[in-house]
């Protein structure tokens, strides 16, 4: 099959030279000697075959909810639960942009939701489960809600507290819930949708996908197919709208520390590699590039974990405030993000749900939650501990990550 109308546009390429081999599926014949672009670029007939519009939507109405809350404790307002609820499930117009409000696209239908975990029930996920997981996110609003109403945040006491000049608000046991919803929605939503959906073999090579892929048969008024979109839609789940939010953000920060400084490149390669795989009908490297970027992914919620859990216990002897409990409310996020990774050594997440579960109870048990700053430090280096052995390094090596 010819492929003289697929141009890969880039200043240079990097050629990707494979000896032909074949596997059980005829449609698995490796082609050699094709290109990968130096930058995430692919035209079929001088157009773009890339779209992750919908991906770069949820990023932003991500953005929104959680600055409203913010903008809520800066300025003294109230952080209104049927706001931020119908931001969560896009209704009632209650974004900032008639863009996002008309997208059809909306968070909660993409929380706990991938093709793998909550459909195949392969992660262990279930739809109990689901409906739980979008009640949590439902209750942390409601938490902010109640937290903007002018009550000085105390231990057993949601409200406000000040971080420097500016505000934060805080649950009874002092977790944050802007962040919360944050770094736990960036698991339970991009990260599940990227590893266990986008990314899953189960949905690229779903009914006749990988035979029209082979044949290129675009979907009918598009430049793509459909698992040439699949692919980019996990892409946009991190590289999405500027390419800085969310996920693409904290790989950076990792990838800041000498310990961890091929992350970008790597995830990046394997991107880009996997999308050339697919347009040259080698599914061998498409599924390499697979193992690759979640083996590489899951360590950002990993180190970040463990970063924030260090960071907020010697807060805790510093600050005893908004700034520990702040750094822990961002490790209790990634820690919520570690269930929802996929080793793919067992197509199951690196730590199950009650492993999750067990880390996030202990950091909040006894009475009052951070507050009981005299009793949460050897908890917190136990967790530590245990994420670091999980992933091989060591609680060092991620506590030096800015």
């Amino acid at each position: 099959m010819k492929y003289s109308n697929l141009i890969f546009t880039a200043l240079s390429i990097v050629t990707l030279s494979l000896s032909s081999c074949t596997s059980d599926d005829s449609n698995d014949a490796t082609i050699a000697n094709y290109t990968v672009p130096t930058t995430y670029t692919f035209e079929r007939n001088s157009v773009t075959t890339v779209d992750f519009s919908g991906q770069s939507s949820r990023l932003s109405m991500l953005e929104e909810m959680g600055n409203y809350i913010k903008t809520a404790a800066t300025n003294g307002t109230l952080a209104d639960k049927t706001v931020l609820s119908n931001m969560y499930s896009n209704t009632n117009n209650a974004f900032s942009t008639d863009a996002l409000n008309s997208s059809g696209k909306q968070l909660k239908d993409k929380t706990a939701a991938s093709r793998d975990y909550f459909e195949l029930y392969l992660g262990g996920g279930s739809i109990t489960e689901k409906t739980t997981v979008q009640a949590f996110f439902e209750t942390q609003l409601t938490l902010a809600q109640d937290a903007s109403k002018g009550t000085i945040a105390a231990a057993g006491v949601t409200g406000s507290y000040l971080d420097g000049t500016s505000k934060r608000l805080f649950a009874p046991n002092g977790l944050e819930p802007q962040q919360v919803l944050l770094k736990g929605m960036m698991g339970a939503s991009f990260m599940d949708q990227i590893v266990n959906n986008y990314l899953s073999k189960n949905k690229l090579d779903d009914g006749t996908n990988k035979t029209n892929n082979t044949n290129k048969v675009v979907e009918t008024g598009k430049t793509y197919t459909t698992m040439e979109h699949t692919w980019d839609e996990a892409y946009g789940y991190i590289y999405g709208v500027d390419g800085t939010k969310f996920w693409a953000s904290y790989i950076g920060q990792v990838n800041a520390d000498v310990d961890f400084n091929t992350l970008t490149a790597d995830i990046d390669l394997a991107f880009r590699k996997g999308r050339a795989a697919i347009v040259a009908n080698d599914y061998v490297t498409r599924d390499a590039q697979i193992d690759i970027i979640k083996a590489k992914l899951a360590m950002v919620p990993a180190v970040r974990a463990v970063f924030y859990l260090q960071e907020g216990k010697g807060k805790l002897v510093t600050d005893k405030g908004a700034k520990a409990f702040h750094a822990l409310s961002e490790a209790y996020g990634f820690i919520m993000s570690l269930r929802y990774t996929n080793n793919p050594a067992t197509n199951s997440p690196y730590f199950t749900k009650s492993e999750v579960d067990a880390m996030l109870a202990s950091m909040v048990s006894g009475t009052n939650g951070f507050w009981d700053i005299d009793t949460i430090g050897a908890k917190l280096d136990t967790i530590s501990a245990q994420i670091a052995t999980k992933f091989g390094f060591t609680v060092a090596q991620a506590a030096t990550v800015n």
